[in-house]
């Protein structure tokens, strides 16, 4: 096999923040609400009864809605107004009272599905065994198996691209708990937190690092560069988060993914990076899953312990509401590892359309 070798040599460089490319409509509703988002000085009005329109339609069947393309940009766009933006958008819009109402009104049968998939369990007398529980390894290879054994280039980049939307913001949203937090639990999420951000060094971000692995594929590293390309599935993964962090009723959720997040990825990304090593790429390409074998195995115990046992101390009402959050991201991993596997085994590709 021909080895590929790394076009950098050099460290890695720090990734420059960016706004959200401005998405292209996948249906009525989102083509109203880009329509609107691009006029100076558009009523955005009708775009409620637009958003509302969708929410109706989602009554019969909940987890329709997370695989509605309509429905999950208009979240993704919505939620992008509170977070980097989206170029070309004004920030008056961010808190715009009509896209707020419309966005609250997507946000009930987007919970409603959320909990439906999550399927979370409550009353839990210890919440932290619980979360070991929930996140305990699983014996079968799953998709990371695939990818450290059998996955080729093109099935590595697609991977990459379903992964850089949340990736190349990553701790972001998770950062939104930190002022909503107070004693131990606070000081254990800016201990990870800390990490996240590269300890100080912008070039060490995980961000950053992530950036770099998909340049190393001959992908790009810029933020959302792919929004186009991701299916509703991997958008609603996405907003599912954003709906937590950006709800302050919502820290527990916000908690518990973080909890998911942390608990599940050493593992596959062993698996990824020894896949890629198997490719014939080095180190500029498999240092942000290294960094994750590491940095996780200590972060796994920080958030579940201190962080999530401190919080519901503290708080023992959020207890179902972290088991919620961590079932939850568990459930959206399944749900887009699911999608990509059975795309793969049908011999397409599981975006909406190829890298550009």
């Amino acid at each position: 096999m021909t080895t590929l070798h790394s076009r950098s040599t050099s460290d890695t460089v720090a990734q420059s923040g960016t706004s959200m490319p401005f998405p292209k409509p996948r249906g009525p509703v989102s083509d109203l609400l880009f329509s609107i988002l691009r006029a100076d000085g558009a009523d955005a009005e009708p775009f409620v009864a637009a958003a509302r329109s969708l929410v109706s339609s989602a009554r019969d069947s909940p987890r329709a809605f997370l695989v509605d393309e309509d429905a999950q940009i208009c979240l993704t766009a919505l939620y992008e107004l509170h977070l980097q933006g989206i170029t070309g958008v004004g920030d008056e819009w961010e808190w715009n009272s009509d896209l707020i109402a419309a966005r609250s009104a997507l946000e009930v049968p987007f919970d409603a599905a959320i909990r439906d998939v999550a399927d979370a369990p409550t009353g839990a007398d210890d919440v932290v065994t619980a979360l070991w529980a929930m996140t305990a390894p699983s014996t079968a290879p799953g998709l990371s198996g695939h990818m450290a054994h059998d996955a080729d280039l093109t099935q590595f980049r697609e991977l990459l691209i379903h992964r850089s939307l949340n990736q190349l913001r990553e701790a972001d949203v998770h950062t939104l708990g930190i002022p909503r937090l107070a004693g131990a639990p606070k000081a254990a999420l800016v201990e990870v937190q800390s990490d996240e951000y590269g300890g100080g060094r912008p070039e060490r971000m995980h961000s950053a690092l992530f950036a770099t692995t998909m340049r190393e594929l001959g992908l790009s590293g810029d933020y959302a560069h792919y929004i186009d390309a991701v299916p509703a599935v991997t958008l609603a993964s996405l907003n599912a988060l954003s709906l937590f962090g950006l709800h302050r009723g919502r820290l527990g959720a916000l908690v518990g993914h973080l909890c998911a997040v942390e608990t599940t990825s050493a593992l596959p990304s062993k698996k990824y990076a020894a896949g890629l090593r198997r490719l014939g790429f080095g180190k500029a390409a498999t240092l942000f899953f290294d960094e994750h074998v590491e940095a996780d195995s200590v972060h796994e115990q920080i958030v579940c312990r201190d962080l999530a046992g401190g919080l519901v101390a503290a708080r023992p009402a959020v207890a179902d509401d972290i088991l919620l959050g961590a079932a939850a991201c568990l459930a959206f991993d399944d749900l887009v590892g699911d999608h990509v596997t059975r795309c793969w085994a049908e011999n397409r590709t599981s975006l909406r359309q190829p890298p550009g």
